[in-house]
């Protein structure tokens, strides 16, 4: 008898294992692992609800215990970037070469997802949907929805072999599709890719050194926001048109990155309203002297509730 007891429990825990070795925390586990310790070429197209589309490559390889990766645009003059550990490499056309310090590429893929996929807990729900089929390759699908109901969802197919992405989806609150990532080929090496063998690290631009921000004098307080999203940068930036110095505050909740413009203009000088540009949201509201522009991949009603959370505080300029 004891032994059929025995026997019992090793099978609940068995399949208590197995049920949570299948949950989505452990997907996002192992698509994070891969995406950092696979040597992997990847081709995915940027899908825009306007009918742009932008192909990319992205290569990454481990060497000697360093991460190396690149990644190209495919379409017209190119983009170029290249990463050697913490060393980010950019080479654009018409501009000169630079380089930051960075353990991530900054590209058309949301990093803490795939990087660090437990910081976006605070901000959004993770679903088991099931299994299909995508690029020709069996796919675990994930749904990824906002706590609060103020963002847009997402939709992401991971390799069931490897972790690798192969698609992701941005819906609207409709559940339509307002922007996707498409994996068209993904290959999984044993060794990292020859392309690596032809970078000189020596050659690469020196990393340029980005100052602390002080945000203590800052003139303006923001007193809602999503539910995981925070301040991460605050600085001054200059309009390209206008050539005019604004405020600058960038917010991100790990997916969705915003930027928030602000500036003192004459009573009645701009106009409110907002225009909606494929899953971008760009609107503008002035509120008493300030001028107020919020741009970002989220509804009109989130970024209006944003921007008239904006606050004056102490002297006003």
């Amino acid at each position: 008898m004891r032994r059929w007891w025995y026997a019992l429990l090793i099978c609940i825990s068995f399949s208590a294992a197995s049920q949570s070795d299948d949950s989505a925390q452990a997907w996002l586990d192992k698509m994070a692992s891969a995406l950092k310790q696979l040597n992997y070429q990847i081709s995915f197209v940027l899908i825009q609800a306007n009918g742009g589309f932008e192909p990319y490559l992205w290569r990454h390889a481990v060497m000697e215990g360093i991460e190396v990766e690149h990644l190209s645009l495919q379409n017209g003059p190119g983009r170029e970037i290249v990463r050697i550990g913490d060393h980010v490499s950019y080479f654009e056309p018409n501009v000169p070469a630079y380089a930051i310090r960075s353990a991530n590429i900054n590209g058309p893929l949301p990093v803490t997802l795939f990087r660090q996929p437990e910081l976006l807990q605070n901000a959004y729900d993770f679903v088991m949907v099931g299994r299909s089929r995508v690029s020709g390759r069996s796919a675990q699908q994930i749904r990824i929805v906002s706590k609060d109901k103020s963002r847009y969802g997402f939709n992401l197919w991971l390799d069931q072999d490897s972790g690798l992405i192969l698609k992701l989806d941005m819906m609207n609150l409709q559940g339509e599709p307002l922007e996707q990532v498409q994996v068209t080929s993904l290959h999984v090496t044993p060794e990292p890719d020859e392309y690596f063998s032809r970078i000189e690290a020596a050659k690469m631009p020196q990393a340029v050194h980005l100052p602390d921000l002080d945000s203590t004098t800052a003139k303006w307080q923001v007193n809602w926001l999503p539910v995981g999203m925070v301040e991460v940068r605050r600085d001054m930036h200059r309009l390209p048109l206008t050539g005019q110095m604004v405020d600058y505050v960038m917010l991100s909740d790990g997916l969705v990155d915003v930027s928030l413009y602000l500036q003192v203009v004459d009573p009645g000088s701009s106009e409110n309203g907002w225009l909606k540009y494929g899953a971008n949201t760009l609107l503008s509201l002035q509120k008493g002297p300030v001028e107020i522009t919020v741009v970002g991949k989220l509804p009109p009603q989130t970024a209006s509730a944003i921007a008239n959370s904006v606050q004056i505080v102490g002297n006003e300029p």
